[in-house]
C-alpha cells in the first residue's frame, strides 16, 4: 500500500453526527415524488445510540442492534394531516450502530444511511418491517 494511502487514513476521523445528518438530508431530498412530498413533514435527527428505555421497550439487548427508529403515527393510522397538538413524525438515526454496520459490510456509508432512513420513512407510510423486507427481496430479485 503506498504511503500516501496510509497517510490519508491516519488523518481520517470517524464521521460525526453532523456528517450522518448531512447524508440523511441528502437521502431525503433524493426521494422520488410522491414520496418526497408526502414525507416533507417528517423530521430527522441523529444520536450516538438509542436510549436505554427505547432498547428495553423494543426488547433489544445491544444498542448496536438498532440503527434507526420511527416515532409517530403513520399516515395509514392518522391520515396525512396531523391532529392538533400532535408532534410531527420523527426519525432518529443512531450513528454508532450505523458505523458499526458500515465497518462490517461492503456498502458505502451513504448507502447504509439511505437504507436505514428509507426503512424508517416506510413506517411513516404504514409499512411493517415484514412488508419492507418483502419489498426489498422483490427488488433484489428483479435486480433493482
Amino acid at each position: 500500500m503506498p504511503d500516501a494511502d496510509l497517510n490519508r487514513w491516519s488523518q481520517t476521523m470517524a464521521p460525526s453526527l453532523d456528517d450522518i445528518e448531512a447524508l440523511a438530508i441528502a437521502a431525503l431530498e433524493s426521494l422520488p415524488e410522491p414520496f418526497r412530498g408526502l414525507s416533507a413533514g417528517v423530521t430527522c435527527a441523529v444520536a450516538e445510540f438509542a436510549e436505554d428505555e427505547v432498547l428495553e421497550e423494543l426488547g433489544i439487548e445491544s444498542p448496536f442492534d438498532l440503527m434507526g427508529l420511527f416515532q409517530g403515527i403513520g399516515m395509514h393510522e392518522a391520515g396525512a394531516v396531523p391532529a392538533t397538538g400532535q408532534m410531527p413524525n420523527h426519525v432518529v438515526l443512531y450513528r454508532r450502530a450505523i458505523l458499526d454496520y458500515w465497518a462490517e459490510h461492503e456498502e458505502t456509508l451513504g448507502a447504509v444511511v439511505s437504507h436505514v432512513l428509507i426503512h424508517e420513512i416506510g413506517h411513516h407510510f404504514g409499512f411493517s418491517d415484514d412488508d419492507m423486507e418483502a419489498l426489498e427481496a422483490e427488488a433484489e430479485a428483479e435486480g433493482r
